[in-house]
């Protein structure tokens, strides 16, 4: 999953990424507001911290934009402890839920996690498809019962196609669900990792639609 993480305290920004990519998502980090407002319209994320507090346009604009433009991403805003009114005024500009500073990582992790699944964005604790079997919780990989060693690229790859089993998926859209903002790649990295899954897991589980992408079939 992809979180937009948007703090202007370097530091605390550097430490909640590293914190939330141990934990397996991919982490875009944004400075100010005006970077913030253009990521969160120019990539797909699943989830959005946001720190109210922030220089060049401020977290409640940049919400407020957001959700003026019909952006529903969730969103979990960062407020200073004692300022009950900065939270309503977030929460009425559309912010899904919030978070006082200063705070431990594992609130916000508990926090970020519980409002993913509340907006129906948060994976499930398990994928069972065509005899694949992906365990959230446990971060494996079985084939039947057979367990399948996976890098950290090909499971973030794997586990977004398991989740939208059925649909068929733009290369562009593949590498923007496993990739962060600042990696500089060749988009066509995504077929290696392609062929990568159907050499471990069967060809005919990851179809090729001509000219469109790939779709991981709900029935084979």
């Amino acid at each position: 999953m992809r979180i937009l993480l948007v703090e202007d305290d370097i530091q605390l920004a550097e430490g909640l990424a590293a914190s939330l990519r141990t934990e397996g998502y991919s982490v875009d980090l944004a400075a100010d507001g005006i970077e913030a407002q253009y990521r969160g319209e120019e990539s797909l994320y699943d989830g959005v911290v946001l720190d109210l507090g922030l220089p060049g346009r401020s977290g409640l604009e940049v919400l407020r934009h957001w959700r003026g433009q019909g952006l529903a991403v969730p969103v979990l805003i960062l407020t200073a402890r004692d300022s009950w009114q900065e939270r309503v005024e977030g929460l009425q500009a559309g912010a899904d839920d919030y978070l006082g500073k200063p705070f431990h990582q594992e609130e916000l992790l508990a926090r970020l996690q519980a409002l993913l699944r509340r907006s129906g964005t948060q994976e499930q604790v398990m994928l069972s498809i065509n005899g694949v079997n992906l365990d959230e919780q446990a971060k494996e990989v079985r084939l039947e019962e057979r367990p399948v060693s996976l890098t950290a690229t090909e499971y973030k790859l794997l586990r977004y196609l398991m989740r939208h089993a059925g649909e068929v998926l733009s290369k562009q859209k593949l590498y923007e669900a496993i990739y962060e903002w600042d990696e500089d790649r060749d988009i066509n990295i995504i077929e290696v990792y392609i062929r990568r899954l159907r050499d471990k897991l069967g060809s005919e589980r990851i179809e090729t639609r001509r000219g469109q992408g790939y779709c991981f079939p709900i029935t084979r």
